[in-house]
C-alpha cells in the first residue's frame, strides 16, 4: 500500500486553527519540544496564524487524511530586524500517533520546494535536546548544526539545551 496516496499536503487555512491549536497545546503540556508554558486559546493562536500566506517567506502547510489534520510545517520570522528577513525559522509538529509514516518528510519536501521559489536565503530550526527524531529529519534535509545553547530554557523544573540547525535555501 502506498501511504503517500492516503494523505494530502495543502496550505493551512483558518478552518484548521482549532486542530492546529490542539496539536500545539499537546506539545506545550507534555514535552519540552516547545518552550511555551501556557496553552493557547484560539484567539491567541490566531495571532500566530496571521503571519502566514499562501506564497512568500512565511508559509503554513498542513497534512490531512480523511479530513483530519495530522500535523503541520511552517516557516516564520527568524528575527525581527530587517536584515534578517531572508532567513526563516522552520517548525514541524505531528500528532504523536502518526510519526514514522513519512508525513514529516512530505511536509518538509513541499515546504522547502515552495521556499526555493521565494526570496529566502537560509532556514533555521531550534531543537530542544534530546530529540533524535527531529535531529534525524532535519539532517535528512541537509540542515547542519551551528551550535548548542546550554540550559537555555527551563520547563518542567529542568533546564534544557537547544541545538540550532541551519540550511541553505538559495545560494545567491
Amino acid at each position: 500500500m502506498n501511504l503517500m496516496s492516503t494523505f494530502q499536503i495543502r496550505t493551512g487555512v483558518i478552518d484548521d486553527l482549532a486542530a492546529l491549536t490542539d496539536l500545539y497545546n499537546y506539545y506545550i503540556a507534555n514535552t519540552a519540544t516547545t518552550f511555551d508554558i501556557e496553552p493557547y486559546t484560539l484567539a491567541s493562536r490566531g495571532v500566530w496564524f496571521a503571519q502566514f500566506a499562501p506564497t512568500g517567506r512565511h508559509q503554513l502547510l498542513v497534512v490531512e487524511e480523511a479530513g483530519e489534520v495530522l500535523g503541520y510545517a511552517c516557516s516564520g520570522q527568524f528575527k525581527a530586524k530587517k536584515a534578517y528577513e531572508t532567513s526563516v525559522e522552520v517548525s514541524i509538529y505531528l500528532k504523536p500517533n502518526t510519526q514514522g509514516r513519512g508525513l514529516g518528510k512530505a511536509l518538509y519536501t513541499e515546504l522547502f520546494k515552495r521556499l526555493e521559489a521565494e526570496d529566502v536565503h537560509r532556514a533555521y530550526a531550534g531543537i530542544t535536546l534530546p530529540n533524535n527524531a527531529s535531529l534525524i529529519i532535519h539532517k535528512k534535509f541537509c540542515f547542519e548544526s551551528v551550535g548548542v545553547s546550554r540550559e537555555v530554557g527551563r520547563k518542567f523544573d529542568k533546564y534544557w539545551d537547544v541545538e540550532m540547525l541551519e540550511k541553505a535555501i538559495s545560494f545567491s
